[in-house]
């Protein structure tokens, strides 16, 4: 076996060139992602002309621990639940409903607050949770 006694002279950049390409796409997204909250000074409008919302879009229902039901603060009945729930929908045909039940509360009574709900024709329902810790 004969030794090989050639210099090696030249480089490989096929690496360095790999390293370049991905540092142009990293600053090719980082440019781009910056570009869209571009922040301006908007006019200032003449008074208002539109006239006021009378109730809130997004409708809250919230059932504690002892059953009790509230919508928007308000405490309520299942039958007076459904009765103002109808004359909101009748209002804003696509209300979205938020359903927010303590944790320690029977599950019968959110039941009860979800058949009130889809007894109504309201579509648009959730169920707020709290992110796991």
């Amino acid at each position: 076996m004969q030794a090989d006694n050639k210099s090696y002279d030249d480089i490989n950049v096929t690496p360095m060139v790999d390293l370049y390409l991905v540092l142009l796409l990293i600053f090719i997204i980082m440019t781009t992602a910056g570009v869209q909250g571009v922040k301006v000074n908007l006019p200032r409008g003449g008074p208002s002309t539109s006239r006021p919302i009378e109730a809130p879009k997004m409708q809250a229902i919230t059932v504690d621990n002892q059953g009790n039901i509230k919508l928007n603060a308000t405490a309520v009945t299942l039958e007076e639940l459904s009765t103002k729930l109808e004359a909101i929908k009748a209002a804003i045909p696509d209300v979205p409903v938020i359903i927010r039940g303590d944790s320690a509360t029977q599950y019968q009574t959110i039941m009860d607050v979800l058949t009130a709900v889809g007894r109504v024709g309201i579509t648009q329902v959730g169920l707020a949770t709290q992110a796991k810790k």
